[in-house]
């Protein structure tokens, strides 16, 4: 991206760095809970991709919508969700955030504007849509991004949703995390042609930016999410990202389609936590201790929370249709009164 960089204060650097260093942890705690068979069911980790969550969610207002997918921590975190009530969501505990319904690829924060992850690939695009759609509808200035993977490009429903967003100038952000694999196949024997075209097809404006720059992402989304409020949306935007673990945490041995070689490299070199601390300690705006002090008090606050969560109390099995669908009686009385 070529746009001047914004300006930041210190505070805003260290909340980017903090959340970047926030999602790292508890995807690590999370791969741990996967391997040591407490957890229930699989989960998909973030880790690699936090200058994306971070650099997007950070450009947002708390009324602000998102919609995520089923590598969705990430956004969760960034959205402002809270270690405990995530971790007692993964666990299947009353106390997490869909009352342990939801887990890892259902979890959902309505408070802090977080509509749900879903675990259909491009599930979540209709969603974002409509979110939107509402808010012009109802004179309401929040926007709503809508995370996918490169892969969900091959869903139909997204050429469906954008060019509604496009006759109707929806103040939607469409941010597409090409992390380079839909899968276990890279991105270019499954997408023909540029994703970018796909979307200015539409006459959306299309952008491409670097995903492990948190700045780079932050400041075209904080241009982009201020123009859909003077109802110019809606915008797409390819983040060019990384994934460092399989598709899922079963996914270990990954030599068939990409090299160890490929991964060191990503991580080696551009991993989005290190260089940016690295840019914070040569700007000489923190030390390296005081990152590394940073670094373990998150970590024991993840390590605190997974204690709490492993302790915390399961939903009632009365709970099981809680949430789940109106009771008959409801629905008969609905019908009765449209006869």
């Amino acid at each position: 991206m070529s746009a001047a960089r914004k300006k930041h204060n210190t505070e805003d650097y260290l909340r980017m760095y903090k959340q970047m260093v926030r999602i790292r942890a508890f995807e690590d705690k999370a791969n741990q809970l996967y391997l040591s068979a407490k957890m229930p069911g699989l989960t998909h980790m973030y880790s690699g991709q936090e200058a994306v969550a971070v650099g997007i969610c950070e450009a947002l207002t708390d009324e602000d919508r998102i919609t995520s997918t089923h590598r969705g921590h990430g956004h969760c975190v960034a959205k402002g969700a809270n270690f405990r009530e995530m971790f007692c969501e993964l666990l299947g505990k009353e106390e997490g955030y869909c009352r342990g319904k939801g887990g890892s690829m259902h979890i959902a924060d309505q408070a802090n504007g977080n509509l749900g992850a879903n675990a259909i690939v491009g599930g979540s695009m209709g969603i974002a849509t409509g979110a939107a759609l509402s808010a012009k509808r109802l004179g309401k200035d929040f926007v709503t991004v809508c995370f996918f993977g490169d892969g969900a490009t091959a869903q139909g429903l997204w050429y469906e949703v954008m060019n509604m967003a496009a006759l109707w100038k929806l103040p939607v952000i469409y941010a597409c995390e090409n992390n380079g694999y839909s899968e276990y196949t890279k991105t270019d024997e499954i997408a023909a042609g540029s994703l970018v075209k796909r979307a200015e097809a539409f006459g959306i404006e299309a952008f491409q930016v670097d995903g492990q720059d948190v700045l780079a992402v932050n400041e075209l989304t904080s241009r982009l999410a201020g123009r859909c409020r003077k109802g110019e949306g809606p915008f797409f935007i390819e983040l060019d990202t990384y994934r460092y673990h399989g598709h899922h945490v079963g996914d270990i041995n990954r030599d068939y389609y990409r090299t160890k070689e490929e991964e060191a490299e990503w991580k080696d070199i551009r991993d989005p936590i290190t260089n940016f601390g690295k840019s914070l300690i040569d700007q000489k705006m923190f030390t390296a201790e005081e990152l590394v002090a940073i670094d373990n008090d998150i970590a024991a606050d993840a390590e605190a929370a997974v204690d709490y969560a492993l302790k915390a109390p399961y939903p009632d099995g009365s709970e099981v249709d809680m949430h789940v669908f109106a009771g008959v009686d409801h629905a008969l009385d609905y019908l009765r009164g449209a006869r």
